[in-house]
């Protein structure tokens, strides 16, 4: 099983999918740790009566917090490439880039 995982995170060992695990988690951890301040002072929930849309609304704001923090987490474990691939493979399917 670990070794489907590091055929399909194209890791070069246990180590590095650990790594590669570790700073997906750290950056989803502290996107929605940093987008809370951010949320709150915008205050959609006291704008909007609509919880689903206030979801919706908020995900569209901790997405590219999200994908900002990603690229900062991981150049802090060099692993600045890889990630920086894994954006590019994002951006081009939702055509921000070729």
């Amino acid at each position: 099983m670990i070794q489907n995982l590091i055929f399909k995170f194209k890791a070069k060992s246990k180590f590095h999918l650990f790594v590669i695990f570790l700073v997906f988690g750290l950056s989803g951890t502290f996107s929605l740790w940093i987008s809370f301040p951010i949320l709150s002072a915008l205050d959609l929930k006291n704008m909007l009566n609509n919880y689903p849309l206030y979801i919706f609304l908020r995900v569209l704001i901790i997405i590219p917090i999200y994908q900002l923090i990603l690229i900062v987490i991981a150049s802090l474990f060099g692993e600045f490439e890889y990630f920086w691939k894994f954006e590019k493979k994002i951006l081009r399917r939702i055509k921000i880039i070729k």
